[in-house]
């Protein structure tokens, strides 16, 4: 008997394979034994980082982002490499998008970024302590670095001057935290 809840995969198929993302279809067997095709990008695991200096201002970054023809104000973020700890890569983005280390880093939570259409896994972090430590940008990155009071993130969300996922997600575990 079919669990009631799961898809079987009957076929999938590969359409393209990318420097960050693959894209397959896969034919899936519905709980009502219906056949229909799911389209999945596969992604790696991922980190997102609030990094928060000792006058409590958030360093955030600002870059074009092509899919919505516009810029975003962001927490940093970045994949984690084949065989890199999330640890690894959350130090590794701080130093490449916004110049700093982290004396700590606290895993705020893990989550799906989009579970509808991709496998994408992000682990959020606060990171605290932070010492100046740069390692060279990624070549095709556009970065900007913006100080927010931590205090004025919860009205920059609500005003709609965050309104990336990630950031207004960890931001929030953050100033839970910190409450």
């Amino acid at each position: 008997m079919l669990d009631p809840q799961v898809e079987h995969t009957i076929e999938s198929k590969m359409v393209y394979q990318g420097r960050i993302v693959n894209l397959r279809v896969d034919t899936v067997r519905l709980p009502s034994g219906r056949l229909t095709t799911r389209e999945i990008a596969e992604h790696s695991a991922s980190v997102c980082m609030v990094p928060l200096d000792q006058d409590d201002n958030v360093l955030m970054v600002r870059q074009f982002r092509k899919p919505i023809e516009g810029d975003l104000l962001e927490i940093p973020a970045g994949g984690v490499e084949p065989g890199e700890d999330p640890e690894a890569a959350a130090l590794r983005e701080l130093q490449e998008e916004v110049g700093f280390t982290a004396g700590t880093l606290l895993l705020l939570a893990g989550f799906w970024v989009t579970p509808g259409w991709s496998t994408e896994y992000m682990y959020a972090y606060l990171a605290t302590g932070l010492t100046p430590a740069s390692l060279s940008a990624d070549f095709d990155e556009n970065i900007s670095v913006e100080r927010v009071p931590l205090a004025q993130v919860h009205e920059m969300i609500q005003e709609g001057k965050i309104k990336d996922a990630k950031s207004i997600a960890a931001l929030l575990l953050t100033l839970n935290l910190k409450n």
